[in-house]
């Protein structure tokens, strides 16, 4: 099936007299007739469920149908996109272990990489992903397990090559790991070009109408964990846990990566996503591929209207032809790119605040990639953690407004933006 198609029917297949909707699983627990039967499942040898803080049914659909968007092998969801970055990590690293990532991505991801993980014995080296091939690689370690980036980061807008980064992971012999929560698999499929892991936050476009939190990693099963055994004991040696099972040997490179992940580190960390969550994601999926078009067709206008407004000191959208990663835009997202504008308004931090205070149709909110139009000041909220030197590594100036265009009207969109710039004493 194709894109839009799996969107709407993907991981789903009703028999005969089954709800045509996917069904809200909403039992912590499921009933077996004998214990010998549950046994099976607790070894890893039998499909099916026990306890839904490893897996429920209603889960396992809506990360079905992801990875088919995806192209992938296997998916999990998660709580939210920060505990699919942790376990998309941490499934492959322990204490010990160093991970290149780029400088640019999210700011909360940048502090559970920079702070969080490096209390547990896991380091981080942050490059700029625009750094030269020689940087690049200088920056691999002997313990290096894996590189990290986002398809676009945010807020700073910068797309990732994901060709050069793959490239060079698998020169070191180990995987690269992509955030594609901006793109969508409607405008990007990291798979087809050499990523390995992808990751997202659902909680925002995928689910797009700001009513649940949530997260999802998906395997391609293509990295083959076998040839470098030394670097990935967890998923090429006995599991003790699990009376000895390796998981690749298992269950293949198509389903160890996500078995593992699944099998320890849900099981242990209890990161679920709830099926109530789950069923609206999946009312979510449903249009995705709609409301991808309309929010990209939307963020154009807003970035056409910006650049060409006297207030205006910056705007930086990778689908404008003088934007240096329009390029890589036309490589990897040639649909379209995604609904978020940043850009720079003439006077600073505090007319960026003044302009914001104005606005009537877009809100202030933490949130991003939402059908309804929405602002943020990163450098004052959600990167607010960073000093100047890291702000500056990860894109985000003093003066950086982020818009996350809606599927609204654009001419109210651009109304709204026009009465509010008209305010400003800039």
């Amino acid at each position: 099936m194709k894109q839009d198609t799996i969107c709407v029917q993907g991981g789903y297949s009703p028999k005969n007299g089954e709800p045509r909707q996917i069904p809200i699983i909403q039992s912590t627990t499921f009933k077996y007739d004998t214990g010998e039967a549950m046994g099976k499942l607790f070894d890893l040898e039998a499909d099916g469920y026990f306890y839904s803080r490893l897996q429920n049914p209603t889960c396992d659909t809506v990360a079905k149908k992801i990875a088919e968007l995806e192209g992938g092998t296997a998916a999990m969801l998660t709580s939210s996109g920060q505990a699919a970055n942790f376990y998309a990590i941490f499934n492959i690293c322990s204490c010990g272990d160093h991970v290149v990532a780029a400088s640019t991505i999210y700011g909360g991801t940048f502090n559970l990489f920079a702070v969080t993980m490096k209390r547990m014995g896991i380091e981080f080296t942050f490059v700029d992903p625009r750094c030269s091939d020689e940087e690049l690689n200088a920056a691999f370690r002997e313990n290096t397990k894996a590189v990290f980036g986002e398809t676009i980061a945010n807020p700073a807008l910068i797309v990732f090559d994901i060709e050069r980064f793959a490239n060079a992971a698998h020169a070191h012999g180990v995987p690269l790991i992509v955030d594609n929560t901006f793109a969508t698999p409607i405008n990007c499929r990291p798979f087809e070009w050499g990523a390995d892991i992808v990751t997202h936050s659902t909680t925002k476009y995928m689910d797009g109408h700001a009513s649940a939190i949530g997260g999802c990693i998906v395997d391609s099963g293509k990295f083959d964990w076998t040839k470098y055994p030394d670097k990935f004991p967890g998923l090429t040696t006995p599991d003790e846990s699990y009376h000895g099972i390796t998981y690749t040997e298992r269950f293949g490179l198509g389903g160890a990566y996500i078995t593992k992940a699944t099998a320890q580190l849900m099981r242990d960390f209890g990161s679920v996503q709830s099926p109530q969550s789950a069923f609206l994601l999946n009312l979510g999926l449903e249009s995705l591929h709609l409301r991808m078009k309309r929010h990209c067709e939307n963020a154009k206008a807003v970035a056409l209207y910006l650049k060409n407004h006297p207030k205006i000191a910056w705007v930086n959208f990778c689908e404008l032809p003088d934007s240096p990663d329009y390029a890589l835009a036309q490589k990897y997202l040639k649909d379209g790119s995604c609904g978020v504008v940043s850009f720079g308004v003439k006077g600073g931090r505090e007319a960026a605040a003044e302009f914001m205070k104005n606005l009537k149709v877009a809100s202030i909110v933490t949130h991003v990639a939402d059908a309804k139009t929405c602002c943020l000041h990163p450098a004052s909220t959600t990167h607010r953690q960073m000093n100047d030197e890291e702000l500056l590594a990860a894109g985000v100036s003093a003066d950086l407004i982020r818009l996350s265009v809606g599927i609204e009207d654009i001419d109210d969109i651009l109304s709204d933006i026009e009465q509010s710039l008209a305010k400003l004493s800039v």
